[in-house]
């Protein structure tokens, strides 16, 4: 990289489930935050790293802005409100598939708060949307706002359009070095990043309510002396008893099940064959609690 090259921090809003974590992941190429059907499964402000000839766009993945109705909720809005306003530009996702909202105008004019960042408008998930849906989704988003610096149309999934993206964002990121040394793709911790595929396993097929009551602890990661073999332990932390036997299932057979799903990605992370031991802990209602939600990172 040169001299001339750009670098600078881009966050993506929209309202839950728009896309916003698989297009980070899509940009950064690897899976840096989870991604699930559930809403509001992003938890942290997560960095994620893209390098190119041209520059490096550092990704803050960040939770979904949504009307809080816990503790836990009050404060990812004001994690939220603390990245929008330090980053250089904000993408604001709508997916091809649905309509522009009340939601979708609420987030667009509450943008106005942000002056400093430069704005650009991403219509996502095009790889499900016919062609007239997706022109009239352009329009729609396209009249939300006067001062969009981009509109751009795209599909993670089948990263069509997502070059056109990259190229888009780096044209506005301030010219200077880069932030993070190449070959870096994020700052996340090996731990948090484990306790990230732990929650994403434990989240799949789980009923509405329970998403936003699962936490994860990691207690231990450490290489076994005598073998190929990483021990992870780890708590998978809940409101209530009966979310703790929902999370267990029969005779243990969820709870072998979101271990089986998380140790795949954990092995690839680590490099090595992992054992994971998973136990379940109920700390009553947490996500209203100051001092739990403390402990638990929050």
């Amino acid at each position: 990289m040169t001299e001339q090259t750009r670098s600078g921090f881009v966050t993506f809003v929209g309202r839950p489930n728009v896309g916003k974590s698989t297009l980070t992941n899509a940009l950064v190429g690897e899976k840096i935050a989870i991604t699930s059907e559930k809403p509001q499964t992003t938890r942290r402000a997560i960095r994620g790293i893209v390098n190119r000839p041209q520059g490096q766009l550092v990704i803050v993945d960040t939770p979904g802005i949504h009307k809080p109705r816990t503790l836990l909720g009050e404060r990812l809005n004001d994690l939220v409100d603390q990245v929008l306003g330090d980053v250089d530009v904000i993408g604001f996702c709508v997916p091809a598939t649905e309509k522009v909202g009340p939601g979708d105008r609420r987030i667009a004019a509450s943008l106005d708060g942000y002056p400093r960042a430069k704005k650009v408008a991403i219509v996502t998930k095009t790889d499900a949307a016919g062609r007239d849906d997706i022109t009239e989704r352009l329009l729609e988003v396209d009249a939300l706002r006067e001062d969009w610096a981009a509109v751009v149309p795209l599909s993670a999934l089948t990263r069509d359009q997502l070059e056109v993206l990259a190229d888009e964002l780096l044209s506005l990121m301030p010219k200077g070095p880069p932030l993070y040394e190449e070959g870096i793709t994020t700052d996340e911790s090996q731990e948090d990043r484990i306790a990230e595929m732990i929650r994403e396993a434990a989240l799949e097929g789980v009923r509405d309510e329970l998403p936003h009551s699962i936490a994860v602890i990691i207690d231990e990661v450490s290489r076994r002396d005598d073998s190929e073999l990483t021990d992870v332990h780890a708590q998978i932390v809940v409101e209530r008893d009966s979310q703790k036997a929902i999370i267990i299932g029969h005779k243990g057979k969820r709870l072998r099940d979101v271990g089986a799903r998380a140790r795949g990605g954990i092995e690839e992370l680590l490099g090595t064959r992992v054992f994971l031991g998973l136990h379940v802990k109920v700390a009553k209602e947490w996500q209203r609690d100051p001092k739990q939600l403390g402990r638990l990172g929050f």
